[in-house]
């Protein structure tokens, strides 16, 4: 009875919504033929009424016809309201206004600096800062540069301290990958392709380049989709590829791979990649060409090889470190390593991801930092192997803290996005992003302006560079390699703070082969080269 009497009541509401948008809309006819222009919305007014009332999607439309459309606007826009109208100088997230407001001024060559002091709450457990020295040292006229380049490497490369973080042509549109790159090669820093292949776009300008390979070899695969070490040998012989990269996984969705569905598989799109024009893409979550971390160590030094000695390197962001352990006990036992190591932290940036990889999958940078250091250092193989940090690196001072934490340098990508242009409107996995970066869309694409944002990208990255320049002489360091554990500290409660130096352990040179102290026994006992399985 209930059910008849609530069909009723709602069929009721039909008849009376329409019988009242009809009568108003004839009695306006009536009144004055000018009112037939509000006569046309109440009509269209009470179709909508009705068309809310007996659609079976939306609860709330069905209880609330016309006004609950208002829901669905608010809905809409919310990220914007909260963007601009809510959140405070510094919570917001991924990046903060007052971090994006740095990134901005400095690409623009503005003054970034701020009165009054700061807005942190230096008492809240988790604030963090830098040791600043009584005897501060001058800041050094020239950047220094990291050599990237082992014992098996014959065409080292220097390093900047701060470079483009991997994104990819297809993630990116190709005005913003100009830009990077152009800002990379005015700037002398180097710039990642990310895995999605070599584009002109990464070449035209002549920035120095660092060629990321994934699962999918894309740039360089076969028709079935395996590794095809002669075009690799081809396109990594190019003048401006300084560096090879195997991402083993990406710190936004690690043990993952992607989907690039077949409608934005464009012509230009499928030639860089080395797949069918209009046929969906998918990158699987493991590789190949490799199946365990001897193999994977092999793999490293074969392409070296077809790289001709160009410094070879992989990504990952790291996961279990008796998995990190074997690969070190592979590279002891086989006498080769690679000559960089990328460690991309659980918070670092993605197109798209799932929220529950994003938030709760793999080791945040802090932590890959600290293992990736000391499993090298504990083996001997530290001085053989450079590490570099990518993670929500936007600042001089996040390029200190990861020196710090064992990195020789920084890579950036959100925040270059920010330096041609991005807003953080999170728009980047649905091709209409508001500034051109993150579309294939021609028309939005075009919004980017290379010529201006070129230089922004070499004055962000030169500016932040001399900022932690900067905060290392105030801190009575010349040179990267002088930071030490010591001088960066955490406040744990409002009462107690404690240095890198004393809430993380520190291992000393060839302490896992000697004697593996009781932290670490466990999982260097049970890491096997031969085998993943932890």
């Amino acid at each position: 009875m209930r059910g008849n009497a609530a069909g009723v009541k709602r069929t009721g509401s039909v008849v009376l919504i329409l019988v009242a948008g009809l009568a108003a809309a004839a009695a306006a006819v009536i009144v004055s033929p000018w009112w037939c222009l509000a006569a046309v919305p109440l009509c269209l007014l009470g179709l909508l009424g009705v068309a809310d009332l007996v659609q079976p999607r939306h609860s709330v439309l069905r209880n609330y016809p016309v006004l609950g459309h208002a829901r669905f606007l608010l809905e809409r826009i919310r990220p914007e309201l909260q963007q601009y109208f809510i959140e405070r100088n510094f919570d917001g997230r991924p990046f903060d206004r007052d971090v994006r407001n740095i990134v901005y001024e400095r690409a623009k060559g503005t003054d970034a600096e701020q009165p009054y002091g700061t807005e942190q709450d230096v008492y809240q457990p988790g604030y963090e800062y830098l040791v600043p020295s009584m005897a501060p040292r001058p800041v050094p006229d020239t950047p220094p540069r990291v050599r990237i380049g082992g014992p098996d490497c014959r065409r080292p490369y220097d390093m900047a301290l701060l470079n483009v973080s991997a994104m990819s042509f297809g993630s990116l549109s190709a005005n913003a990958i100009l830009a990077l790159n152009g800002g990379a090669a005015a700037g002398g820093f180097a710039h990642d392709t990310g895995e999605g292949g070599l584009s002109e776009y990464h070449l035209r300008p002549g920035g120095d380049l660092v060629w990321e390979i994934g699962t999918g070899y894309f740039g360089c695969r076969t028709r079935d989709g395996d590794f095809d070490p002669g075009e690799f040998a081809e396109k990594a012989a190019h003048e401006h590829v300084k560096c090879v990269s195997l991402k083993l996984s990406q710190g936004a969705k690690p043990g993952i791979g992607g989907v690039l569905p077949g409608a934005k598989v464009n012509a230009e799109i499928a030639k860089v990649r080395d797949v069918p024009e209009g046929q969906t893409v998918i990158s699987p979550p493991y590789h190949r060409v490799f199946s365990t971390p001897r193999e994977l160590v092999r793999f490293i030094a074969h392409m070296r090889e077809l790289a001709d000695g160009k410094p070879t390197g992989f990504k990952l962001c790291v996961g279990s470190r008796r998995q990190l352990l074997a690969v070190c006990k592979a590279m002891v036992e086989e006498g080769t390593t690679p000559d960089f190591i990328i460690v991309d932290g659980g918070e670092g940036g993605t197109g798209a991801a799932p929220l529950e990889f994003a938030d709760h999958v793999g080791a945040p940078l802090t932590e890959g930092l600290h293992a990736v250091h000391n499993a090298l250092v504990g083996t001997g193989l530290r001085d053989r192997i450079r590490i570099g940090a990518s993670g929500k690196i936007a600042t001089g001072t996040d390029l200190v803290k990861r020196l710090v934490q064992g990195a020789d340098y920084g890579n950036a990508a959100r925040a270059m996005m920010f330096a041609v242009g991005c807003i953080q409107a999170q728009r980047c996995h649905t091709n209409t992003c508001p500034t051109g970066v993150t579309t294939q869309d021609p028309r939005r694409a075009r919004a980017l302006d290379v010529r201006d944002k070129t230089p922004r990208v070499r004055r962000f990255q030169e500016s932040t560079v001399a900022s932690a320049l900067q905060i290392m002489a105030a801190m009575g360091v010349s040179d990267p390699a002088e930071l030490r554990p010591h001088m960066l500290r955490r406040r744990i409660d409002p009462y107690t703070e404690r240095s890198y130096a004393e809430l993380y352990d520190w291992l000393e040179p060839g302490q896992l082969l000697a004697e593996p102290p009781a932290a670490w026994e466990a999982d260097w006992k049970a890491a096997d080269p031969d085998t993943f399985t932890v």
